[in-house]
């Protein structure tokens, strides 16, 4: 849970607003996006996103942390296995609150808390670096065990080009001989 913040809560006693927090965090998680009062949703933020963290981690003992604020076993797979990936991408910043207006009965500031889309970043370049580093990797080993793959496979398709490109010289000449005759 987020450090307790100084002034009256939001239902009373710790335990109440613990629960509240948890159940507007399953409600969520659950349909993406709730409307409630901007008080709630400025305390759901901190909590929210928490949890989407240790969902991105994804071992059991985030599994089981989450477990212990959210107890809707539903709703924790759908955490772990929907919405975590969602956000593998972004460092932070998973839910956007929406100022509504006032709540016609009581004149309440509501918001919607809802949660961000994904962001789309390419993620070419660590695939690259792996690459270089087995290639490179693949060569030393291949230098260390005598084997010299760079001169093998070049010296015959250098041979072959060349036997490729005199027989084209040929048949081009022979086609100008019988266009002559």
């Amino acid at each position: 849970m987020p450090t307790p913040t100084k002034g009256p809560r939001l239902g009373g006693s710790p335990a109440h607003e613990k629960l509240m927090l948890a159940n507007l965090a399953t409600s969520l998680f659950k349909h993406g996006r709730i409307k409630t009062t901007e008080t709630k949703a400025k305390r759901l933020r901190p909590l929210a996103e928490q949890l989407i963290t240790k969902a991105k981690r994804g071992d059991l003992h985030a599994r089981r942390q989450a477990l212990a604020v959210v107890r809707d076993k539903d709703v924790v797979f759908q955490l772990f296995d929907q919405i975590a990936p969602r956000f593998s991408n972004r460092p932070g910043g998973y839910t956007r609150i929406v100022k509504t207006g006032p709540r016609k009965g009581d004149a309440a500031p509501m918001a919607i808390i809802e949660l961000v889309e994904e962001l789309e970043v390419a993620v070419a370049p660590a695939p690259r670096k792996a690459a270089a580093r087995k290639a490179a990797k693949a060569d030393s080993i291949a230098v260390l065990a005598g084997e010299d793959t760079d001169e093998v496979p070049t010296a015959p398709a250098a041979s072959s080009s060349d036997d490729a490109a005199e027989s084209a010289d040929d048949t081009a000449a022979d086609k100008d001989d019988e266009t002559k005759a």
